[in-house]
């Protein structure tokens, strides 16, 4: 045979080997990430052999792990904060995290510090005030609006599946369900956010907790209103009776319509959000970058006398604007 022939031919069955390999592993990568996206993370976490108890517990964060005898402010930041990282779904112990995120920042300015050293710059107050901030932002600040973001997100998306959920209680009700084994099918049928919370109730309720309070601990937790209806429709029927399914189809109706009017109000309100986002990001964003790829910019000023003074200023007025910021674009509908 030719060797022309023979040679297109080798390369015919290449092509088709490296075509049918892709597309192999295209079926492979998709059908793990549709098994990754149906699986919550309380089942994956089951899954891979904890405990009920220890799930539940790491991922409810309750607020016994809070030390007692905090001054009021303190106890405050730590309760948000805790219910921040329960909302983030971070399932890292708080002490462990907290000295990680104590760590970086002094990990960080030890590190400039030898570089000014190595470098041979004057160390001054206004060097220190600067490398002390850079590292709070970077090792600190970042991180933590990483996680308020993430919590946010799965806030809203347990907002958006909790309508979802309500019909497939309500299905499950019809189709012959006692109310626990509804709750149940939720645990398995619903991704995370949602799926993982209803699971954690079912938890409670297995442990010795009654209904309505796993119910109520949910909402609690989360601080949406739209739970605690459900909470009261499921007492109120269970004392008066009634027809539950027709109740909470009614109560799906009266939540998609309040969410319809929460997103015509958050459209409106879109451009003082973003504002609100871009001032509150952007002056921490833009001194991390700059004073990574060019510290010269910022060292060579912080000698002045004035600097101290006037950076410290700076960042006290940041944080006013921070505050102010938010408390003008927290909306409630």
């Amino acid at each position: 045979m030719n060797p022309t022939w023979i040679r297109a031919i080798v390369l015919v069955c290449i092509f088709g080997a490296v075509v049918l390999a892709v597309e192999v592993l295209v079926r492979w990568f998709a059908s793990n990430r549709a098994g990754e996206k149906a699986i919550n993370l309380r089942l994956q976490m089951i899954g891979r052999g904890r405990a009920h108890g220890e799930t539940m517990n790491l991922l409810r964060r309750a607020d016994s792990a809070i030390p007692q005898g905090l001054p009021p402010i303190i106890d405050g930041w730590a309760r948000k904060l805790e219910r921040m990282l329960m909302q983030a779904q971070i399932t890292m112990a708080t002490p462990r995290l907290m000295l990680i995120v104590l760590f970086a920042p002094l990990a960080v300015f030890f590190f400039l510090m030898l570089f000014m050293a190595s470098s041979h710059m004057v160390v001054t107050s206004g060097r220190i005030l600067m490398c002390a901030t850079f590292a709070a932002a970077l090792g600190g600040g970042l991180p933590l609006m990483f996680l308020n973001w993430k919590a946010n997100r799965n806030r809203k998306k347990i907002q958006d599946q909790f309508p979802v959920a309500l019909d497939v209680f309500v299905r499950g009700l019809r189709a012959g369900h006692p109310i626990a084994a509804a709750l149940d099918l939720l645990t398995v049928e619903m991704p995370d956010p949602i799926g993982s919370q209803f699971g954690l109730a079912v938890d409670e309720v297995t442990y010795g907790a009654e209904l309505r309070d796993a119910l109520q601990s949910m909402a609690e937790r989360w601080d949406l209103d739209d739970m605690r209806m459900f909470v009261v429709s499921l007492s109120v029927q269970s004392e008066t009776g009634g027809n539950l399914a027709e109740i909470l189809e009614n109560l799906s109706k009266v939540i998609r319509e309040r969410q319809s009017m929460m997103m015509k109000v958050r459209a409106l309100s879109s451009e003082g959000r973003m504002t609100a986002i871009m001032l509150t990001v952007l002056p921490v964003f833009t001194f991390t970058m700059l004073f990574m790829f060019n510290p010269s910019f910022f060292l060579d000023v912080a000698n002045d006398p004035w600097f101290v003074p006037g950076f410290s200023s700076l960042l006290i007025l940041y944080l006013i604007g921070f505050f102010t910021i938010r408390k003008m674009v927290d909306l409630k509908v």
